[in-house]
């Protein structure tokens, strides 16, 4: 058995989750700039996403639900994974979005597992808190550990595949870290690098 970790957003989605969410809210361009100071490493996670979260509060969960049920998938998502699960592979998702998107994706794209953050809501409207497994710069790395020690399954047959500063932690986990459309932060501590907005392209690699 061998293991490949996915991020979600803008990796598996076309897209960040947050940013449509806050277009909704009216919060859009005030959420985006947060998203790409995080991504880019300049912001601390953490802070980021609370920052964020709470621009969303007010926000209907049927409104939220809708949208994270029509995302768009990365060309080639459902392919590449189909392809490695034939390959063997426990196909997992680690993201520091929101359920809400990974639970739906789990079900149209055919991963085996999702974790990701949860939005706090009351009277049917978001509160602006979050809670979750992966609030921090840390929570990827760590995640991996527990699953990698859970499945009995090596770094050498580790494959993570991700696009942002959040997705360090857990390159330090495997030995092969696929950048895939990645900020700089990221490519430098890739071995693996793809820029073509197509996940079959890492295929080659494994």
């Amino acid at each position: 058995m061998k293991l490949c970790i996915f991020d979600f957003d803008s990796t598996l989605m076309d897209g960040e989750t947050i940013d449509f969410l806050a277009d909704a809210a009216g919060a859009g361009s005030e959420v985006a700039k947060i998203t790409t100071e995080a991504m880019e490493g300049r912001l601390d996670f953490f802070e980021s996403l609370t920052r964020r979260v709470k621009l969303l509060e007010g926000l209907e969960v049927n409104r939220v639900e809708e949208i994270c049920q029509n995302l768009p998938y990365m060309p080639g998502a459902k392919e590449t994974i189909q392809a490695l699960k034939q390959k063997g592979y426990k196909v997992v998702v680690f993201s520091g979005g929101f359920r809400n998107a990974t639970a739906h994706a789990r079900e149209m794209l055919g991963f085996d597992a999702d974790f990701a953050n949860i939005l706090h809501f009351k009277d049917h409207r978001l509160s602006g808190q979050v809670g979750g497994e992966m609030m921090f710069d840390f929570s990827k790395g760590d995640m991996i550990l527990r699953l990698q020690a859970l499945l009995r399954i090596p770094k050498a047959d580790t494959v993570v595949v991700g696009d942002g500063a959040n997705d360090r932690s857990m390159f330090t986990y495997a030995d092969t870290k696929i950048a895939f459309c990645a900020k700089e932060i990221l490519k430098k501590e890739a071995n693996v690098i793809v820029d073509t907005k197509d996940l079959r392209e890492i295929l080659k690699y494994l």
